[in-house]
């Protein structure tokens, strides 16, 4: 049942500057402003209207081209690559692409034709780089300014990688206690390779869930998101869904790559990224409002329907509450559409009639562990992880 909501004069923020900077608005138009580029031409098929293109290897999607449904369109998903991608002549014969499983009792090389044939699941995840929300921090970390975009929910299809180690014989040994993956990237000659390849080590827990995913939304992935086969990771950043995976490893550490030992790590303001800290992987509960968005312009009073997205790693979202006063108070919200499981991000909204007015509107997400996404984001020198419900309201104005 549609949750419906009377504002009065008493809510509205007309003015309220010291609202609108505790909601860290003021970076997002700058960022959505930044002139158009061409899109790169390994991701030329892109909805280039849905899109901010940063760079060759960075695309954002809109915050206005999210829609109300649960999927989003491969042709709207963000884009983030740590290396070139690989010639697009490794999709001429899919089938023949070899990924060399280790750690197990009956080590192998198997090509993706021979994948096909272990098993086959289809799972919906929330894929999100790790720098998503970077934009909203003060101290402007390096890297691309990411606002909302820097994320989906989509389909794959593969091979549970847990039957592919069950057909090997089983993980070989107690010991083993790391999934790695590499990618299979061109690397670039004259320098060491692990200050450059693409390698990630999660949990071994993670293989529970985990696919050698070949298809996305319905179609064969496509080389900007990975093909010829990708290893997906539910629950956890973008960083470890190796693209181009060639290699899968159970392993008695981490990966010694510069991109696990020193990259994707929560350094403190002002320091150095190294092991002992926090790495990136799992997601944590999060969510923003898609519509109305800072592109709608002035809104008309009357009635309104607030809609967005909210998600939480690998525990399901149970609850979504909006605020249209930069959370002085709160309602709640309601699901809609189908719930594709745990690990993919719930569409929630609210119904309103709506005086003319500004107003601050947020999201805050509950998830079946309790956890509740905080006000504040968790400042760090890279600027990753980003859940402030703070960070992620917009502002609107309504005449």
């Amino acid at each position: 049942m549609t949750s419906r909501l009377s504002l009065h004069r008493r809510h509205l923020l007309a003015g309220s500057a010291s609202a609108l900077a505790a909601a860290g608005l003021g970076t997002w138009s700058s960022h959505a402003a930044a002139q158009a580029k061409p899109l790169p031409s390994y991701a030329a098929w892109k909805d280039a209207n849905s899109v901010i293109v940063h760079s060759s290897s960075t695309i954002e999607t809109r915050r206005s081209a999210f829609g109300t449904s649960v999927i989003t369109p491969a042709d709207q998903l963000y884009v983030r690559n740590n290396l070139p991608a690989p010639p697009a002549s490794v999709l001429d014969n899919r089938d023949a692409w070899q990924v060399s499983i280790e750690g197990v009792r009956n080590p192998r090389t198997l090509t993706l034709g021979e994948l096909k044939t272990m098993g086959l699941e289809t799972v919906a995840t929330v894929l999100q780089c790790s720098g998503n929300g970077r934009g909203f921090f003060p101290h402007k970390p390096s890297g691309t300014p990411w606002t909302v975009g820097a994320a989906g929910c989509v389909v794959w299809s593969g091979v549970p990688v847990r039957s592919v180690v069950e057909a090997l014989g089983g993980v070989a040994g107690d010991t083993l206690v790391y999934m790695t993956g590499t990618g299979g990237e061109v690397l670039p000659e004259g320098v060491p390779v692990d200050s450059v390849l693409v390698e990630r080590s999660v949990p071994l827990k993670a293989m529970g869930d985990a696919l050698l995913a070949w298809e996305m939304n319905g179609a064969p992935l496509s080389l900007a998101h990975g093909g010829p086969v990708r290893l997906v990771v539910p629950g956890y950043n973008g960083v470890n869904n190796i693209k181009y995976v060639k290699r899968l490893a159970f392993t008695p550490t981490e990966s010694t790559a510069k991109i696990m030992q020193h990259g994707y790590r929560m350094s403190p303001l002002g320091g150095k990224a190294d092991p002992t800290q926090a790495s990136v992987l799992e997601m944590n509960v999060k969510s923003w409002i898609n519509s109305p968005h800072p592109e709608s312009g002035t809104l008309k009073a009357g009635q309104m329907q607030i809609h967005g997205v909210a998600f939480s790693g690998t525990t399901p979202v149970t609850k979504v509450e909006v605020s249209v006063d930069g959370g002085k108070t709160w309602h709640a919200a309601h699901f809609v559409g189908p719930d594709l499981g745990r690990f993919a991000w719930r569409q929630f909204a609210l119904h309103v009639k709506i005086p003319a007015g500004n107003y601050v509107m947020v999201s805050r997400a509950t998830d079946a562990a309790g956890n509740v996404q905080p006000e504040h984001r968790l400042e760090n020198q890279s600027g990753y992880s980003n859940n402030s419900w703070a960070d992620h309201g917009v502002k609107v104005t309504v005449a």
